[in-house]
């Protein structure tokens, strides 16, 4: 199994979709990184030569941000639209869709599963009960 960038990357796949296990490389990023270091999209991953495997390496390296290096820069971003208070940051802060996005329905997955209000039915007591009787006959 090839290791770039600190990820191990599956060998049955073309180098095109193993690339794509990079956090931060997309399918048109990892054909220009192969474009680059002059090897076919077509060839598997486990093909490749120790030498083309450094090529990548290299080529990734000096031109893209990933894993690591890109997480940190995200994180950073958020936290500072937080720490200025924009209505972006609000919405961060506050689990909420960011872009516009309607909540009164939908917006389930960055709020998480649905809180029932109301819903729940009253216990009856001992006293409250109504005991079982029978047909009353005359």
């Amino acid at each position: 199994m090839p290791r770039i960038v600190g990820v191990d990357i599956p060998k049955e796949k073309k180098i095109y979709v193993a690339l794509c296990y990079i956090y931060g490389i997309g399918q048109a990023t990892a054909h220009k990184i192969c474009q680059q270091a002059n090897i076919s999209v077509d060839v598997r991953a486990k093909n490749l030569t120790e030498e083309e495997v450094s090529r990548i390496t290299g080529i990734i390296q000096k031109e893209h941000r990933t894993e690591g290096n890109l997480r940190r820069e995200i994180s950073m971003n958020i936290k500072r639209l937080m720490d200025i208070q924009s209505y972006r940051g609000s919405r961060h802060k506050k689990s909420l869709p960011v872009r516009g996005q309607r909540t009164r329905t939908n917006a389930r997955t960055r709020k998480g599963p649905k809180k029932t209000i109301g819903a729940q039915r009253k216990k009856e007591t001992a006293s409250s009960a109504k005991p079982n009787v029978g047909p009353v006959k005359k």
